[in-house]
């Protein structure tokens, strides 16, 4: 792996998610390399089908676009994937993570799915259809990103597809208003309906109270999918075990920020403090260093299922 393509994986998670970039320094440095190149191609993805870079500046294409990027995706993923020479870096880097550590089209395809969601403008009208769109964006990614860890036990790879629930839940209810200037919405219509918003009507400040409410059911709802997350730690390497559970109390904090903030929730990014950071992880080793210890209880029957990839 040459360093020019090491040093654009480094700088592509520094600046499109500090959150996670801080924890992602806790691996051991064979498997930090291929979580950097993996999030390298999950950041380019996301930023060609949104005509972003880095995760800002979003200018959404047409949808005639967006089908055409699409396939273009899809197309050079599957050539990295069946180990055929590619030239981008961001496709070169998921080639050597995908070789290495044995990760199918099947996943990846099951994760560009989610960008084709946003391209066609699906309609998410429950809670299940909110988790499906959870499970393509970022639930696949857990599941990827165990596979880099060494996982392949099934319950275990269930646990890392839901902290991938838990942490884009959070994503949602913290850009909720950024979204919808954006013309999205992740949020169940019916939880809206409820609620007796618009989804026409997410940036109207008079709505911020009763959003502020919504955003907070779907906190909530992260919740059991964070405490099933924390179960899995044991599956993992001790190091990673430590990253995991410093980027799943960050994620947390969050979302519980965005709670806490209630109809001012949107007034600026929430994030966390250095101080929070500092906080969570020490908080990250004691739960890695716990996990040695005992078995967790299993994992909640009523969770959202992942599909068999």
């Amino acid at each position: 792996m040459s360093e020019p393509l090491m040093d654009y994986a480094a700088e592509t998670i520094a600046v499109g998610s500090k959150s996670f970039a801080a924890a992602s320094s806790l691996f051991d440095s064979a498997t930090r390399r291929s979580v950097l190149m993996l999030y390298a191609w999950c950041r380019h993805c996301d930023d060609i089908i949104d005509g972003q870079t880095l995760g800002f500046d979003a200018a959404p294409p047409s949808a005639e676009e967006a089908a055409r990027r699409l396939a273009r995706l899809k197309e050079s993923t599957l050539r990295a994937c069946a180990g055929e020479p590619v030239e981008e870096p961001a496709f070169a880097a998921f080639q050597d993570v995908a070789l290495r550590h044995d990760i199918g089209p099947g996943l990846a395809l099951a994760h560009l799915e989610g960008f084709a969601m946003d391209a066609r403008g699906a309609r998410y009208d429950t809670f299940d259809d909110t988790l499906q769109y959870c499970y393509h964006v970022a639930g696949v990614v857990g599941l990827m990103m165990a596979r880099v860890m060494g996982v392949r036990d099934e319950a275990a790879l269930d646990r890392a597809c839901d902290l991938g629930l838990a942490f884009q839940m959070t994503n949602i209810a913290r850009d909720i208003v950024e979204d919808a200037h954006a013309g999205r919405c992740y949020l169940p219509r019916e939880w809206l309906d409820e609620s007796g918003i618009s989804p026409d009507r997410l940036t109207d400040p008079a709505n911020r109270r009763a959003l502020a409410q919504v955003a907070q059911r779907l906190v909530q709802a992260a919740e059991p999918y964070y405490a099933s997350a924390h179960g899995g730690l044991e599956s993992l390497p001790l190091r990673s075990a430590w990253a995991i559970g410093t980027a799943h109390g960050v994620y947390r904090q969050i979302g519980l920020n965005v709670a806490t903030a209630g109809p001012r929730a949107w007034d600026r990014r929430q994030g966390t403090t250095r101080m929070e950071k500092l906080g969570l992880l020490v908080k990250g080793a004691a739960s890695a260093l716990g996990s040695r210890i005992g078995s967790s209880a299993a994992r909640n029957p009523a969770l959202w299922q992942r599909p068999q990839v």
